[in-house]
């Protein structure tokens, strides 16, 4: 190797540890799944299984803009993470931050709206059909008093 082997390197705004494989240090990325490593690593011709740290400068630039640039690679749009967007109709794969602002403002406009998603959220509630009976309570707990003998 001519180069020298990086630590820690920074790709999308995110500080990713050099020694593991490229396809499991990306999956530290906010809307980077192990899916999305390894197809990435297979679009830009990149072993997967080769350490982060080798990398060239080049190469982390490849992989950057890539990664900044999901929806552009040419992935199906059922692989995105935001296929056909509410407000622009497109299909676009978020990361970081934007994506944790995206999932915000989706649930802010379903409590705006007030739909059935939307008031389970307001409350506190469990949102995706899971029984409530026992599980996910909050406040206090009663205990248990002990009989005399």
């Amino acid at each position: 190797m001519s180069e020298e082997f990086k630590a820690i390197v920074r790709i999308a705004g995110v500080d990713l540890d050099g020694e593991k494989s490229i396809a499991y240090a990306i999956k530290g990325i906010k809307g980077v799944g192990i899916a999305t490593a390894f197809a990435l690593c297979r679009k830009l011709n990149i072993d997967p299984y080769r350490k982060l740290g080798s990398l060239s400068d080049s190469e982390i630039k490849k992989l950057d803009d890539a990664i900044r640039n999901i929806s552009k690679l040419g992935f199906p749009y059922w692989f995105l993470n935001r296929p056909k967007d509410p407000e622009t109709g497109e299909h676009l794969h978020l990361i970081g931050s934007d994506l944790v602002f995206r999932v915000k403002m989706d649930i802010e406009l379903m409590k705006k709206i007030r739909s059935w998603k939307g008031i389970r959220h307001m409350y506190g509630l469990k949102v995706r059909g899971q029984r409530t009976r026992t599980t996910g309570r909050t406040g206090m707990t009663v205990g248990v008093t002990r009989r005399k003998r």
